[in-house]
């Protein structure tokens, strides 16, 4: 017995695992507290990479467990659906329309059938709603060339698919300050609503931030008390709970929200490098994983 005991163990030594997770202090967790904790959220929001296999693999497993939990009090929702692209979703959804018709009526990401395809699927099979929660990305262009206040001259329909404006900015958040240094190192004031800052890195934040405070509006807007709300972003939306959880803050703050990041790290075993209070969880992912672009 304890022969094979040792075997075990010699043998379990040499895995190679996929992934591991952490909670935010970066103490080991495990999937199932991940599960426990999403499923008595209000809002779970799965910081993923784009391009990772493991991300999308884990964003379908907690989607079918929380479904298990939870039921009819499961909505899922997505960065890579833009709001006005909801009614063919919302056809998609409810097989008014095929997977073929599906990509002639939204503006599918290039790695939808591979990564997203089969969470969007899972909804459908099941009746679980989805909700497309991005902005329009000719809108976000807009802001990048113009600022927030060109959008004050849209149709009533087209603003439809934003957060109501005028949308506040603080580009002195971390997260905003970091994109505006990597772009020129200058230090912002805070800058709010409709400011149009000739600086075309201020304006490329503020590009950003819309897409943020769009999301949280969607998520807002969609989600009813009692239910879940699992929502899919890249993990730059929603890491250090800014971003979407800023927004969601300026208007709920009391919803208990749970946030995943995903991190590559060269060593499983070495994550000291993540930084801690980066999420509630975090998916450490080998950073030679296949990419699936």
């Amino acid at each position: 017995m304890k022969y094979l005991l040792l075997l075990y163990c010699l043998a379990f030594m040499s895995d190679k695992p996929a992934y591991r997770l952490l909670t935010g202090n970066l103490k080991p967790s495990s999937y199932d507290k991940m599960l426990k904790e999403a499923a008595r959220a209000d809002v779970v929001l799965f910081g993923e990479l784009h391009n990772n296999p493991i991300c999308h693999w884990m964003e379908l497993q907690l989607a079918k467990d929380l479904y298990g939990e939870k039921k009819d009090a499961l909505v899922l929702g997505a960065e890579m659906f833009e709001a006005d692209n909801q009614p063919a979703l919302s056809d998609y959804l409810s097989g008014r329309i095929t997977d073929k018709e599906f990509p002639k009526q939204a503006r599918l990401w290039a790695n939808y059938a591979t990564d997203y395809r089969p969470i969007v699927d899972f909804a459908r099979q099941n009746r679980i709603a989805m909700i497309a929660t991005n902005v329009p990305r000719r809108y976000a262009g807009t802001v990048a060339r113009q600022g927030l206040t060109a959008l004050d001259s849209l149709p009533a329909r087209d603003k439809s698919w934003i957060a109501p404006l005028p949308i506040d900015v603080d580009l002195n958040l971390p997260g905003y300050k970091a994109m505006l240094g990597m772009m020129h190192g200058d230090t912002p004031t805070p800058a709010t609503g409709g400011t149009a800052a000739a600086d075309p890195a201020a304006n490329f934040a503020r590009a950003q931030a819309i897409k943020d405070a769009t999301m949280a509006h969607f998520i807002l807007q969609n989600r009813k008390p009692g239910t879940t709300f699992l929502h899919l972003n890249g993990s730059y939306h929603s890491n250090n709970f800014e971003g979407i959880v800023w927004y969601l803050r300026q208007k709920q703050p009391d919803l208990k929200i749970i946030t995943i990041a995903s991190v590559e790290v060269p060593d499983l075993e070495r994550p000291e490098k993540t930084g801690e209070n980066l999420a509630s969880f975090v998916l450490l992912i080998p950073d030679d994983m296949t990419k699936t672009y």
